[in-house]
C-alpha cells in the first residue's frame, strides 16, 4: 500500500479504509470478471485535492470538460488502480456501487441530517472519489470511528440553520432544497457559499472546503 499512498497524495487523494467481502457475500465483478475480494476506498480529506484538481484544469483545453471533476478523478485513479493491477470504481459510473454502505464499513461511519457520511474527526468535509477493487484481502482491520457525532451534539445547529426548513430530524427535504437555491435569497446563500446547513455543524470545522470549492459543488448541481 506504500506506493499507492505515493501515488495518490501529490493529488490530495487518501486511502479511506477497506472491506473484505465475505465467502458467498455479493461482492463487484472485477475487470476480468471474478468477484472482488476486497474493496479498497479512496478519498479527499477536506479541501486536499482542490489545488491538485485546479492545476490539472488549467492544463486542459476544455477545463476538464463537461463533468470535471469526475474526469479528474478517473485520470488519477484509474492510473493508480493500473499501477497495482486493481479494479478503479467511481460513483459517477453505472454499474451503481454502493460507495456509502462501504464507507459505513470500512470507517464505521453514518449518516448526518443532510443525508452526508459524518466523520468524528472530518465532519462534513469529506467526500469518495472512487474505490479500488482487489482479487485478495486486504491486510488488517477495518477502521472504526467512535460514536456518532451527531448522538452527542446537543444544538444540533443543520437543523436550524437550512432557511427553507429543507433539514428535519429523520428526512432530509430534497424537493425544499432545491426550491430555495433557484430563489434570490438561495442564490445569494447558499449557492453562493455553500450550503449553510453543512456549515452550522460544529463537527471538522478545520476541514472545511475552500469557498471556490464550495462554489464549484453548488454550481454543479442540477437546478
Amino acid at each position: 500500500m506504500t506506493n499507492l499512498r505515493a501515488a495518490l497524495e501529490p493529488h490530495g487523494l487518501f486511502l479511506r479504509g477497506f472491506v473484505n467481502f465475505a465467502d458467498g457475500e455479493a461482492a463487484p465483478a472485477l475487470s476480468d470478471g471474478r468477484p472482488a475480494a476486497s474493496v479498497l476506498l479512496v478519498g479527499n480529506i477536506g479541501s486536499s485535492i482542490w489545488p491538485a484538481f485546479c492545476r490539472w484544469r488549467e492544463g486542459q483545453a476544455d477545463s476538464g470538460g463537461a463533468d470535471p471533476l469526475d474526469a479528474w478523478s478517473k485520470a488519477i485513479i484509474g492510473a493508480a488502480a493500473v499501477s497495482v493491477g486493481a479494479t478503479a470504481w467511481f460513483p459517477s459510473d453505472p454499474p451503481w456501487q454502493p460507495f456509502q454502505q462501504w464507507a459505513m464499513r470500512a470507517e464505521g461511519l453514518k449518516a448526518s441530517p443532510l443525508g452526508i457520511l459524518i466523520h468524528p474527526v472530518y465532519g462534513l468535509w469529506h467526500g469518495y472519489r472512487g474505490a479500488l477493487g482487489f482479487c485478495r484481502p486486504v491486510d488488517g482491520e477495518p477502521l472504526m470511528a467512535e460514536a456518532h457525532p451527531c448522538d452527542h451534539c446537543p444544538d444540533k445547529p443543520c437543523l436550524t440553520a437550512c432557511p427553507a426548513g429543507a433539514v428535519r430530524p429523520g428526512t432530509f427535504d430534497v424537493p425544499a432544497c432545491r426550491a430555495h437555491l433557484r430563489t434570490r435569497q438561495g442564490q445569494g446563500g447558499c449557492m453562493a457559499s455553500g450550503c449553510l446547513s453543512r456549515a452550522a455543524c460544529p463537527v471538522g470545522a478545520d476541514y472545511r472546503y475552500d469557498d471556490a470549492q464550495l462554489r464549484f459543488h453548488m454550481a454543479a448541481l442540477s437546478l
